[in-house]
């Protein structure tokens, strides 16, 4: 369950990881986001002014959002219930906050933070608003995932969102060294040395992630032989260096732009490089399979038909193959929709048509379009004059199916691309021919 946490939180075990052991007991010892915590910065006001409203921390992994979120409360005298969404529900909460409602009525304030809230479902996100609202506590959410994507929109608008920013290399190195000298808790007492280059290199493997530095630099301490530490411990603690691209981090999203445009832009070498290097680093591959399905439909629609098919077709083996082979499926599609004909008409026809039911809402349908198989029906009129187009010369008969108000009115625009193009020769034909039945 949760954890209270008062103003000055106990030192963490001699046995604990490096990261918690490093982890700043006060504000002063924040390495960077001066943004938010120098002078003028929006939580050096909140402090300022000891009112801390509801905040969602939105920052990449090891940015500081869990540590930020303790002391916040710590200096504003606040209870603290931490609560991970990865294993917590509903349950958990309503018990964090009747426990605060209890505290609220002895005149004390409480902290509710939730980590990785994006994991939190739309329910579950809900059942936190009455409380956030009526003040029982001051909610600070952390996650990886930018909330406009993440976290329902009433949320959104009882926090403020404050961006917190990848730790610099400097702010890295300056964390290293500091864990290097620190007797009490860091490693001071092995009294390792490293040079400047070495300490860099640490900096850049970690890719802004305090958390991967210091468990970088711990690991590496294990592999030293005698006393300094060099870019060769540093590469073995690390193993092989993955570009930072996760579903937890905004570059899940920039990857998944990257791919799209390459497909739209029918550059098959730049597809299959975004495909597989969100794969290669942790993506699931069922999100770009995904993607595809849209795209076939949204991209290349009626332009080549075998292309949603497809797709769905690829979508579906990869779920039976797995990995690695399944990764065949997934290239074969990519290519081929990247190399399709494309056209957007899908997309276009259907926008049209929604703006059209919101523009003349419930418009009339014809009477010969409507049902008239009941007896009553039959007697008001409707089914009546229906035209069978199987009964018709070319199987087209030259009628209006649009309501009244909407009759003329084109949605859906086939383009000159590809299997499109014998549709827009058929279309037109019929299009003239409904014309010129209307104006007789």
């Amino acid at each position: 369950m949760s954890t209270p946490l008062f103003p000055d939180p106990p030192p963490p075990p001699r046995d604990a990881p490096l990261a918690e052991r490093m982890r700043p007991r006060s504000l002063e010892q924040i390495l960077g986001q001066r943004q938010l915590l120098g002078d003028g910065g929006f939580l050096h006001r909140v402090l300022t002014a000891r009112r801390l409203p509801s905040l969602l921390l939105w920052g990449p992994p090891g940015s500081g959002k869990t540590t930020l979120a303790r002391l916040l409360a710590a200096r504003t005298g606040a209870n603290f219930f931490q609560l991970s969404a990865v294993s917590s529900g509903v349950k958990e909460v309503r018990e964090v906050i009747a426990r605060a409602a209890e505290l609220r009525q002895r005149g004390q304030r409480s902290v509710l933070f939730i980590d990785e809230i994006h994991r939190f479902n739309r329910g579950q996100q809900d059942a936190l608003l009455p409380y956030v609202e009526d003040g029982t506590v001051v909610l600070i959410g952390a996650t990886t995932e930018n909330p406009a994507h993440s976290v329902v929109a009433p949320l959104i608008s009882r926090c403020r969102v404050v961006v917190l920013e990848p730790h610099s290399k400097e702010d890295l190195v300056t964390l290293v060294q500091r864990a290097l000298s620190d007797e009490e808790f860091g490693l001071g007492s092995l009294g390792l040395r490293a040079a400047a280059d070495t300490l860099l290199a640490l900096a850049e493997e970690a890719d802004g992630d305090a958390r991967r530095a210091l468990t970088t630099l711990e690991i590496a301490a294990t592999l030293v032989s005698g006393d300094e530490l060099t870019i060769d411990d540093v590469r073995r603690a690390a193993q092989a260096r993955l570009l930072r691209s996760d579903r937890q981090g905004d570059t899940h999203y920039d990857l998944a732009s990257a791919f799209i445009k390459s497909l739209r832009g029918s550059d098959p070498d730049a597809a299959v490089y975004y495909l597989m290097r969100m794969i290669e680093t942790g993506e699931d591959p069922l999100f770009p399979a995904r993607r595809m399905l849209i795209f076939a439909a949204e991209d290349v629609g009626l332009a080549d038909p075998h292309a949603l098919p497809l797709a769905l077709a690829a979508a579906q083996s990869f779920e039976r193959l797995g990995l690695p082979e399944g990764t065949l499926v997934l290239c074969e599609a990519a290519l081929y929709l990247a190399t399709a004909p494309k056209s957007n008409s899908v997309i276009v026809a259907r926008d049209r048509a929604v703006e059209a039911v919101r523009r003349h809402g419930t418009a009339a349908i014809p009477d010969a379009l409507r049902d008239g198989t009941a007896a009553l029906s039959k007697t008001l009129g409707l089914g009546v004059g229906y035209r069978y187009p199987h009964d018709e010369p070319g199987a087209h008969a030259a009628v209006p199916y649009l309501p009244s108000p909407l009759q003329g009115e084109e949605y859906y625009e086939p383009s000159e691309q590809g299997a499109e193009l014998p549709i827009a020769e058929r279309l037109t034909r019929w299009r003239a021919a409904v014309r010129k039945a209307r104006q007789e």
